[in-house]
């Protein structure tokens, strides 16, 4: 990043428009029944009372320390609750700021009933707020579509602007995997009949709202083991801090010289010891991994959701559009034996007249291309089109031509030797291998036939995305297994797999093939994480660890999924890995820097609050601060700002790198593990230097 793109996202970050109401809401957090949520900083908080009660008696004669070094004591330690609370609010207060814009488009708005499913069944005006599941409804250019639902009969291009921040618009049609409708979207051109798939409060944009709220966050199961830990180490030296004084005090007596340290010292001490860094800033590590997911245009159902993406093992793909540029092409055209190549491309181009399909029309531009074979008028040749379906996974044309009746077909090459053959022609061992040689190259056969005469074969290419090789590599050496998802058959899937750099391929994938795979990854102990936008893709959805539906896609897939992607676009899959991996990397960073920050204060404050006590402490006062009173309050002043220090890091998350697991432990140790146990040391020392400079004592 450059040092303008890194100073506008700081500027962002610390808009006044979220530091005002954060800075209010960091008063606000300080209720105890908010404070108790984080057990680490609810222990300072009650240290915070407990100087503030000693200051109070110290001003009625009734000194436990001196007054000023309990003020300036009390005052830091409310700083430390305040600076943690801050971090939080900040990070709630982007995601906040989200909510609100999406909320900007919740709109109550006029809905057009309708009795039936017929555009002219009567129609009665009702408020959208008072829609149903089931409920019919007309949607007209220029209308706000007032629920989410499925589009049951017209096509409209529509504008999600309001959901998706793209200003193109979409079609929403009837049928198919684009039939989709959310509310709060407006239809630009034409109509549309639409069901309603949600009851009021259900609907997407509520749940979108409702999770990106980071106060209504739930606690991943990593950051809950992680908080037990921090409450495990806060019981052990809470435990060891109550302990010192009795001690202290029967060393005192059996010396016959020396004090005890004051409560306010131990309270200093104990503050010191326990994990406050991590404590103060996890809450806002978890919330603002949500808001990048957010800022990628992904909507995250759960945070268990955008945890799981870090640890993520297996990664499903579709080739199209994602590996692959999708939309195939014809390029070639490869006849049979006796066979002209002119012919083949008239048979071709006549059975993809009305095949609107990107790959239909290419074969008619290759046509056109290579032959100036012209697009003929369809009136003229009696025709009627085939369509192309998932059964017969063939489409083409009927034509009659005088008495006689051809019928041209295209399709997958074993669907077009089932009908060849079913007819009594013969699919020929010349077709097979030009079949199979383009497969081989990555290609997929489309075969021609006249009746059950086979003309010969349409090559398809499909280019593989720049790139995408050393993306995948990037994710094995983070030890993802990346496993590609076609319905092509298994020689084109090799092709497009060994070009791609993908570890496996499922071929000819069905719906029960994919959630087959997924159990049995699953069944290794494996996260598996997949996209997908069409009903046949909501079982493997539902049963994936991390499930991407495209907002494009059908209600079914968006409901079984726990992510929703506003841009529908499949790749976005790597990036979300990467948003979890980073979101989990900036918990472990901050975690090392932490617990080696609290080893750095031992050495400031333990020599200090004992000095009294044990002389011979002196020896390991190595930074050679000015007094015990400036040292302890040093450490105290340093364990409060070091949270505000690091509330950047903990937003924006640190750098991240697609290394493995040993790399990343080696790297945090170095970076996090060094810089924690140094930065205390250096810190610790100016405040002193800064205190006596000021004459305190």
């Amino acid at each position: 990043m450059s040092s303008s793109a890194s100073s506008s996202a700081m500027k962002s970050m610390f808009d006044p428009k979220l530091v005002k109401p954060a800075i209010a809401e960091s008063f606000k957090k300080l209720a105890p029944q908010i404070q108790w949520r984080n057990p680490v900083m609810f222990v300072v908080y009650l240290g915070s009372i407990l100087t503030t009660m000693f200051l109070i008696k110290s001003l009625f004669g009734k000194d436990e320390a001196a007054s000023g070094f309990i003020a300036l004591v009390s005052i830091w330690l409310w700083f430390t609750v305040l600076f943690a609370n801050f971090a939080e609010a900040m990070a709630e207060g982007r995601s906040k700021a989200q909510a609100a814009s999406l909320r900007s488009a919740k709109k109550n708005v006029v809905a057009k009933k309708l009795a039936n499913e017929s555009r002219e069944s009567a129609v009665t005006l009702t408020d959208s707020n008072s829609l149903r599941r089931g409920d019919l409804l007309l949607v007209e250019a220029g209308d706000m579509i007032p629920a989410d639902g499925e589009v049951v009969d017209g096509i409209a291009s529509v504008n999600e602007a309001a959901i998706t921040g793209e200003s193109a618009p979409v079609i929403r049609e009837s049928g198919g995997d684009f039939s989709a409708v959310t509310g709060g979207t407006q239809v630009l051109s034409d109509w549309i009949v639409m069901r309603v798939s949600v009851n009021p409060g259900e609907a997407f944009l509520d749940r979108m709202i409702a999770m990106v709220e980071g106060a209504k966050r739930q606690k991943t199961p990593n950051e809950i083991a992680l908080t037990i830990l921090l409450v495990a180490l806060t019981i052990v030296f809470l435990l060891v801090t109550v302990t010192l004084l009795p001690f202290s005090m029967f060393g005192v007596s059996a010396v016959g010289a020396g004090s005890p340290p004051s409560v306010t010292v131990l309270i200093s001490l104990l503050v010191c010891l326990i994990p406050t860094t991590i404590a103060g800033l996890l809450s806002a590590i978890g919330v603002a991994g949500m808001s990048r997911m957010m800022q990628a245009n992904v909507i995250a159902t759960s945070g268990r959701a955008v945890e799981a993406a870090g640890d993520v093992n297996v990664l499903l793909l579709d080739k199209t559009g994602t590996i692959t540029l999708g939309n195939r092409q014809a390029s070639t055209f490869i006849p049979a034996n006796g066979v002209t190549e002119h012919a083949l491309a008239d048979a071709a181009q006549l059975a993809s007249l009305n095949d609107e399909t990107p790959e239909g029309r290419s074969v008619v531009v290759l046509a056109k291309i290579r032959f100036n074979i012209r697009e003929r008028e369809i009136a003229t040749l009696g025709a009627t089109f085939i369509p192309f379906t998932a059964q017969t996974r063939m489409s083409g044309v009927h034509l009659k031509d005088g008495d006689r009746q051809r019928e041209i077909l295209k399709g997958a090459a074993s669907a077009i030797k089932q009908h060849v053959e079913n007819l009594g022609g013969v699919f020929t061992a010349d077709i097979n291998q030009k079949v199979d040689d383009v497969a081989r190259r990555g290609s997929t056969p489309l075969v021609v036939a006249d009746d059950k005469v086979v003309l010969g074969v349409v090559e398809l290419k499909d280019i593989v995305k720049g790139g995408i090789k050393e993306r995948f590599s990037e994710l094995r050496r983070m030890g993802i297994t990346t496993i590609m998802i076609t319905g092509d058959n298994r020689l084109t899937a090799a092709a497009i797999a060994a070009e791609a750099g993908v570890d496996d391929f499922l071929a000819e994938a069905t719906p029960e093939a994919k959630l087959k795979l997924i159990r049995d990854y699953q069944a290794e102990g494996k996260l598996v994480a997949m996209t997908g936008d069409g009903t046949n893709d909501a079982p493997a959805l539902a049963q994936a660890d991390v499930a991407v539906a495209m907002n494009t896609g059908t209600q079914a897939a968006k409901e079984a999924g726990n992510m929703v992607d506003l841009d529908s676009n499949p790749t976005k899959l790597i990036e979300i890995v990467e948003i979890g991996k980073q979101m989990l990397m900036t918990r472990g960073s901050l975690t090392t820097f932490s617990i080696a920050n609290d080893v750095a204060k031992y050495f400031a404050i333990i020599p200090a609050a004992f000095a009294s006590t044990f002389p011979a402490l002196n020896a390991l006062n190595i930074m050679h601060l000015g007094s015990p009173n400036s040292a302890i309050l040093s450490a105290v002043i340093f364990n409060a700002l070091i949270i505000i220090v690091l509330i950047p890091l903990a937003l924006k998350g640190v750098a991240y790198k697609a290394i493995g697991a040993q790399q990343l432990l080696r790297r945090n140790l170095l970076i996090y593990g060094l810089g924690g146990l140094v930065v205390p040391f250096i810190g610790i020392k100016i405040i002193d230097a800064a205190l006596t400079s000021v004459g305190f004592a």
